[in-house]
């Protein structure tokens, strides 16, 4: 079988998301948007914006009709980033790194891939709105895991932090398929189903543009280390998309799930464990090199990532 989609059709289509986070880096720089709006722009983007543009997206979706594809969605998105973290883990023994000296924040920001506001209009653009559905279901079950595995890894305690599943996203995966399932998504139509639409549209541009601010907050905050760097691309950008690949290659899931776990496969590293550091006592230093350079790096190598795993699933992409 021949090359199914070339990294260069990838590049096309994706270039818009990085060029959202180059604007809003240069935004940053130019002190047009101040640190003291982000907080207020989030607040809006991650409980109004989000959920409308969720739930818009989730009614009518045929994919979540089926109760078994949604449970191994949540399912996978809660075991492919623990096995994620362990290699995080593994790989840091091999650098060296023990407890204390940052293997916690090493395998938790190593392990963990961007599974929001970089990856949502990746896979819109490229797959449409049923893997995108698929998305939003696959990304309860990363959640679940951050705030229960993640936490537990970083503070060395145990227990759950469930208040930090009770938040927009959440109950909008809730309520969209519960309205799925009930049949009753089809009446959501008309004014309230333009207006949801019309609030939700912005949502992931204003995310991404944010995070490009935040990236460059975060550019030349700490000592970069070569050990720690080149050890996150390894699990980030080699051992983890091998994990990913082939789970779409091998188990018997929906299309639009495979769809979402290539994508997956080649995200850079998620900010949520910088959040953990900040909060739990780990390294955060360690945190900001992995996102920052694997941010950076993820441009030459998820067009790659994307084409060659399409080209072994047998996969193609919806492109503009």
């Amino acid at each position: 079988m021949g090359p199914v989609i070339s990294p260069w059709d990838v590049v096309g289509s994706v270039l818009p998301v990085y060029l959202l986070i180059v604007a809003g880096a240069a935004l940053r720089k130019a002190g047009i948007v101040r640190k003291e709006h982000d907080e207020g722009v989030m607040q809006i983007v991650y409980n109004v914006m989000l959920p409308c543009f969720m739930l818009d997206k989730m009614l009518g979706s045929a994919v979540l009709r089926s109760g078994p594809t949604v449970f191994a969605g949540m399912g996978l998105g809660f075991g492919l980033i623990l096995c994620g973290i362990s290699i995080g883990f593994g790989v840091g023994r091999l650098l060296g790194l023990a407890r204390g000296t940052g293997i916690r924040t090493f395998a938790l920001s190593a392990g963990t891939q961007n599974f929001g506001f970089t990856a949502a209009p990746v896979v819109e653009i490229l797959w449409g709105t049923g893997a995108l559905a698929m998305l939003f279901v696959h990304n309860i079950g990363v959640e679940l895991a951050m705030w229960s595995v993640g936490v537990m890894i970083m503070s060395g305690e145990r227990g759950i932090r469930w208040r930090k599943l009770v938040n927009g996203p959440v109950v909008a995966v809730a309520v969209g398929l519960l309205l799925v399932a009930t049949g009753l998504d089809g009446d959501v139509t008309g004014a309230p189903r333009k207006a949801m639409s019309m609030i939700g549209v912005g949502a992931f541009p204003l995310g991404v543009l944010i995070t490009g601010c935040t990236i460059m907050d975060l550019v030349g905050a700490e000592k970069p280390s070569l050990k720690i760097i080149a050890g996150a691309c390894v699990v980030k950008l080699l051992l983890a998309p091998l994990v990913f690949l082939s789970a779409a290659k091998f188990l018997p899931i929906a299309t639009e799930l495979r769809q979402v776990l290539v994508v997956q496969a080649a995200m850079p590293a998620a900010m949520t464990p910088i959040i953990l550091a900040r909060l739990y006592g780990g390294r955060t230093a360690v945190a900001v090199q992995i996102v920052v350079f694997t941010t950076v790096l993820s441009l030459l190598t998820l067009p790659w990532i994307i084409s060659l795993g399409c080209h072994w699933i047998g996969l193609k992409p919806v492109l503009p």
